[in-house]
């Protein structure tokens, strides 16, 4: 343990984080300006005031649709009448100074309106496209913004991560996989887009069975890929853990519960694929009976409390997220040792659900890591635990207002 911690003070020294964030007709904010410190940063005020809206901005800082996954047109602000008339700005836009081991670079995002024709109606429609700048210069991969920055994000949807379907598990589970690959977000991306066209032509009744064939194997080779990214993240956070247990936040184990993972335990890719595409083949009649298609995007994401042996879906709500803070601490670490640079925490009301010890103990873990996370909290008085090295600031009326302590 003092080991890792010299190596992680060794990384962390070099700082790394968001220095000053500019908004523009982003959600509830027409405009907005704040200067931060590479550390804490806790943001209060009432429910519904807009502090979430700061952190899914930072989020689009990073490859991905942000921590909401939201439309593109509903992050625009929503304009009074008197104003819709004089504008002619159509986008929102995010800008940020950020500091990467302490070198300077300048990140930026935002929509513009877009037209193209259509022509199944024969008419021109217009539409939102998002741009993305590195130190001024337009970017075509959003891949590319994870060689400079990275944030990893808990909210308070995410307190029912393991309750209910897979699919949010499985979100949660290839967010921590960009973070190490940062193709896997292509590959998961291009998997979608051809399983979406497989479906829509196999439901049509008018597929072409070389076109079906040359697909299936297009799937099949994305899903391996896809597979075999999500086994080295199991196995590296699962060897972490092993090695670095926690003396407050629960051990955990980690799973994946998948037929492509699975067979990657004893086969090679190149099996692994030629089955994946002879198994799609089988399951074209399930798709026109609407029954299950298995594969990559079936897979689930299992969590077990280590020391009773139990899965988090039968945990209580309080180690539901005990475990959930336990995943994102040794993501967190992992990154700073693989990446060489920390990433930026966003933590959405992280403290709900946590007993006063363990809130604690998270506030001084995240203290000693000495990296930037950005806290939203309804209640200040929770921090005083970081409160001497901490930045606050109270939003209120669609504005941002430093104080100087909890």
């Amino acid at each position: 343990m003092p080991e890792l911690t010299a190596k992680l003070n060794e990384i962390t020294k070099e700082k790394s984080g968001v220095t000053r964030l500019t908004l523009s007709d982003f959600r509830n904010y027409r405009s907005l300006r704040i200067e931060a410190e590479i550390a804490p940063i806790v943001i209060t005020g009432e429910n519904g005031s807009g502090k979430t809206n700061i952190l899914e901005a930072i989020s689009f800082l990073t490859p991905g649709r942000g921590l909401r996954s939201a439309k593109l047109a509903d992050i625009k602000r929503i304009l009074p009448p008197e104003e819709e008339i004089l504008n002619t700005n159509s986008g929102w836009s995010v800008a940020a100074e950020i500091l990467k081991n302490n070198e300077e670079y300048l990140i930026g995002t935002g929509t513009q309106k877009s037209f193209r024709e259509d022509t199944e109606e024969d008419e021109i429609k217009n539409f939102e496209r998002r741009i993305v700048k590195i130190n001024q210069q337009k970017i075509t991969q959003q891949s590319e913004l994870g060689k400079y920055i990275s944030a990893i994000w808990v909210t308070p949807q995410m307190d029912r991560l393991f309750l209910g379907g897979t699919q949010p598990r499985r979100s949660f589970l290839d967010r921590l996989v960009y973070a190490f690959d940062l193709e896997h977000a292509k590959r998961t991306a291009n998997f979608e887009h051809l399983y979406r066209q497989w479906f829509q032509i196999l439901k049509s009744g008018h597929a072409d069975e070389h076109w079906l064939q040359s697909v299936e194997a297009d799937m099949a080779t994305l899903g391996a890929a896809i597979a075999a990214a999500r086994r080295e993240l199991i196995a590296r956070l699962n060897t972490f853990i092993a090695h670095e247990p926690d003396d407050i936040f629960p051990d955990v184990r980690l799973e994946l519960d998948g037929t492509i993972e699975k067979m990657l335990d004893t086969m090679p890719a190149v099996k692994v694929e030629q089955f994946y595409t002879e198994q799609l083949a089988r399951q074209r009649r399930n798709v026109l009976y609407n029954d299950y298609v298995d594969g990559v995007n079936r897979t689930d994401f299992k969590v077990y409390f280590k020391k009773k042996n139990m899965p988090a879906e039968l945990c209580s709500t309080g180690e539901q997220k005990a475990l959930l803070v336990s995943i994102i601490l040794a993501q967190t670490k992992c990154q700073i040792l693989d990446k060489g640079f920390a990433p930026i925490l966003l933590l959405d009301e992280v403290t709900t659900h946590l007993d006063d010890k363990k809130r604690d103990a998270l506030l001084s873990k995240i203290a000693n890591l000495h990296l930037q996370a950005w806290i939203t909290s309804t209640e200040p008085q929770n921090f005083d635990a970081i409160k001497n090295i901490s930045q606050f600031f109270e939003v209120k009326n669609n504005s941002v207002i430093k104080i100087k302590n909890a």
